[in-house]
């Protein structure tokens, strides 16, 4: 949701979360590319009027069904699944790596606390999300 992976090169990116980059309207709810400046905190959309906001899920929101969609699929036909980072307990994100693990991958989770993910998972890496992937990379070169 920050654009970190697309920035810095990942193709086939699924925002399942949105895009904290992005803007949206509220009540169309499409991406805004720009608006007026105003003093109104909101600003509003120039098409209908209506509220805008970061282009991302927040809680109690449904996620975005194609992402969704896509983000099963690739699960689905993955052969490694890392779970970085997470608490592996706001679904439908969190079952992502078990339908991975249904399906035959290696799921491998890096995080510094347990998850329901743990137990389960093939490879458990105990540490940072910032310190732990960099090393796992350096170690595989």
């Amino acid at each position: 949701m920050d654009d970190l992976h697309r920035r810095a090169g990942s193709r086939n990116v699924i925002e399942l979360h949105g895009n904290i980059t992005r803007t949206k309207c509220f009540d169309e709810n499409v991406v805004v590319k720009s608006w007026p400046d105003t003093v109104e905190i909101p600003p509003r959309c120039p098409r209908c009027g209506g509220l805008l906001r970061p282009d991302v899920v927040w809680f109690g929101e449904a996620m975005p069904e194609e992402e969704t969609s896509r983000a099963f699929a690739a699960s689905a036909q993955c052969d490694v699944f890392l779970s970085i980072g997470t608490s592996a307990i706001v679904h439908p994100a969190a079952s992502l790596p078990f339908h991975a693990m249904e399906h035959g991958a290696t799921v491998i989770e890096i995080n510094p606390d347990a998850t329901p993910l743990t137990d389960e998972a093939n490879y458990v890496l105990t540490g940072a999300a910032g310190v732990i992937p960099p090393e796992f990379m350096r170690a595989l070169a």
